[in-house]
């Protein structure tokens, strides 16, 4: 019985704890903190969100590169994992979420902005039936954004 209540356990949080890592190597300033989130990612089994924060991720480790080649191809490369699961779970407001953040900060030398108006219009449309701790993500981030503002995320 405390073998399955563990399994239990284990279920409803493991999720929360790999969104966390992501959500804090996302935010971070540190190289080392994005990788080691993908090379988590990478040891876990193969899914569609592990494939949308690794795309996120990605895009985001390409802003610590140093080499313009490397860090248009690994930015590329992340694009397409996360625009892969946007178009196969367009609804998912999660995947739009990610690709929002990385959209705003994106140099504009890429040309990745052509989605900020739809997916803040996406988030903010389903913003009351997130679960708490995707809610609490999108507020602090809109802390800081100068797209999606507190005052748009009505609970």
């Amino acid at each position: 019985m405390k073998t399955l209540f563990a399994l239990i356990i284990t279920a409803c949080i493991w999720p929360f704890s790999t969104s966390t890592m992501v959500y804090n190597a996302l935010k971070s300033d540190s190289l080392e903190t994005v990788e080691s989130a993908l090379s988590s990612l990478q040891s876990e089994s193969e899914n569609s969100l592990n494939k949308a924060y690794s795309g996120a991720l990605l895009m985001k480790k390409s802003n610590f590169l140093k080499v313009p080649a490397k860090k248009v191809k690994i930015f590329k490369q992340g694009r397409k994992l996360l625009e892969k699961e946007i178009n196969n779970y367009p609804k998912n407001i999660e995947y739009r979420f990610l690709r929002l953040t990385i959209q705003e900060h994106a140099p504009k030398v890429v040309k990745y902005n052509k989605n900020i108006v739809e997916d803040k219009s996406a988030i903010i449309s389903n913003y009351n039936s997130l679960n708490k701790f995707l809610k609490k993500y999108i507020q602090e981030y809109a802390m800081q954004s100068s797209i999606l503002n507190p005052s748009d995320l009505v609970d």
